[in-house]
């Protein structure tokens, strides 16, 4: 049965979906991961400094996802783009999989364990992208049930996340949240402890394993750089206000709704968690909700933890429930079913791997992607003007930079692009004043000898540059405009 579950989540979103496959490449910083791995692997290292900016050449650079970027340009040369949606897909599908059967585990009424599921697919699903965080997503279950797993009965694979951290910091900046987890899971044992439960061996063996998993993770091409990198990326304020998935979450379409159940949900299942003494799957469940209302991204983790909890304390209501009821009340009846068919949701068979294999073997009926989303990216204008785009010095927006980077790197260099932890916030702001058409555009324009621009036809910059002289229109799609400047300034940077 969850087998079943897995191939009917995957055709549901990529393959039935109207968006499909495309999807998944609707941000365009997949196209400079693409680009940064194939550089890692003809130089055989890591970058340390920029390989894609004009605008701060050659300065410090982290690459702190470079093994998720030697992967996709792995995938990328094996399949083109149609492997690495392919891999996202299943990955997002494992993700869901892998929480279901973990409610299961956990003793959740399988079908209160199957909405909760969907719901924290549903609250996952903004941010269901081709980009790195998807290892995060998909190993956040998978050391949650390692870790619930041992304290129920201690086992050796506690010992297999220290392993599994190094690689995790390698993939992904995620691993910190899970450090975060393991450290709240040390205090809420040894509060747990201090109510009196046996617990101070336990507040001892997983104090070892944040210890293991801290070192671990510093085994990265930066060192413990990167630890204090990411602390302080997180911090800067102008991240939060001007990169839209570090704001909180505005709870206006059905991803958001869903994850707003689940936060509702979680709120009121801490109170039956500290009732019990649980203090340390409260804790989880809090620690996860501030973040997640201060920044949405980090939504789709608290639902994938959340929705786990959530599914039990459901699930002991309505035992207690139907136990009350008489053996021929409807209510009673669907939970005896549910009950029934759970055993089915614990096994595994091949039809998953004949399911990949046909995927992977099918072509034209799926509509893979040969190309980013014209609907999100100016790929025909691009292409057309291809003279033009990948020689001149360019502007363009953050999301289309990336797309420049995959389509004309090492041929052409951008302004900015999706790296904002790179750009830091003195430049963030003045491409911002280009964005908004502020009082000193026209000097940023000049300090920087742009002689190109490619802009969505919304901005106020575009209406500026319409009305400027020494600017021509050379394409106008009423999505996107393309600009060449008549006399080429000498940039002074």
């Amino acid at each position: 049965m969850s087998d079943l579950f897995f191939i009917a989540l995957v055709s549901w979103l990529f393959i039935f979906a109207a968006s499909g496959w495309k999807s998944l490449l609707g941000d365009g910083d997949t196209g400079w991961h693409i680009r940064a791995g194939q550089y890692i692997l003809a130089h055989h290292a890591v970058p340390t400094v920029d390989l894609f900016s004009f605008s701060r050449a050659g300065a410090p650079w982290f690459a702190w996802e470079w093994l998720t970027d030697v992967m996709y340009a792995a995938l990328f040369q094996m399949g083109g783009l149609k492997a690495i949606v392919l891999a996202s897909g299943l990955m997002i599908g494992l993700f869901a999989t892998i929480v279901l059967r973990y409610t299961l585990w956990r003793g959740a009424h399988m079908l209160v364990a199957l909405f909760t599921t969907l719901l924290a697919a549903g609250a996952a699903s903004m941010h269901f992208l081709a980009r790195p965080h998807l290892f995060t997503l998909l190993l956040v279950p998978v050391c949650f049930w390692v870790l619930e797993a041992d304290r129920r009965t201690k086992t050796r694979w506690l010992w297999a996340l220290i392993p599994i951290t190094a690689v995790w910091a390698n993939l992904h900046g995620g691993f910190v949240i899970f450090l975060a987890l393991i450290a709240l899971l040390v205090a809420g044992t040894a509060l747990e402890a201090w109510l009196g439960a046996p617990h101070w061996p336990a507040v001892r063996r997983y104090g070892l394993l944040l210890l293991g998993c801290s070192l671990a993770s510093v085994i990265n091409p930066y060192g413990v750089q990167l630890h204090i990198h990411i602390f302080e990326y997180l911090r800067a304020d102008w991240i939060k206000n001007i990169v839209q998935e570090f704001q909180a979450p505005t709870f206006r379409n059905e991803g958001q709704l869903q994850y707003e159940a689940l936060l509702v949900g979680g709120l009121i299942a801490i109170g039956f968690l500290v009732r019990k003494r649980r203090c340390t799957e409260a804790l989880w469940i809090l620690f996860l909700a501030h973040a997640s209302l201060i920044s949405v991204r980090h939504a789709p983790i608290y639902a994938a933890v959340a929705a786990p909890f959530i599914a039990c304390e459901l699930s002991e209501w309505w035992s207690a429930s139907a136990a009350r009821m008489k053996k021929s009340q409807a209510w009673r009846i669907l939970h005896q079913l549910g009950t029934d068919l759970s055993p089915g949701f614990r096994r595994t068979s091949v039809w998953p791997a004949l399911f990949i294999l046909a995927l992977v073997l099918m072509d034209a009926p799926l509509k893979w992607p040969r190309d980013f989303p014209s609907e999100m990216f100016p790929t025909a204008m691009i292409h057309q003007h291809a003279d033009l785009v990948a020689t001149g010095r360019l502007l363009t927006t953050d999301q289309w930079g990336d797309y420049i980077i995959y389509s004309y790197y090492p041929r052409q260099k951008v302004y900015v692009d999706g790296r904002s932890d790179f750009y830091g916030e003195t430049l963030a702001n003045q491409y911002l004043h280009l964005l908004q058409g502020a009082y000193d555009w026209r000097a940023i324009m000049d300090r920087n000898g742009f002689d190109v621009a490619l802009l969505p036809a919304q901005w106020p910059l575009s209406s500026l540059l319409k009305q400027d002289a020494s600017w021509r229109v050379v394409a106008d799609d009423h999505s996107s405009v393309l600009f060449r400047r008549l006399s080429r300034p000498a940039p002074a940077n």
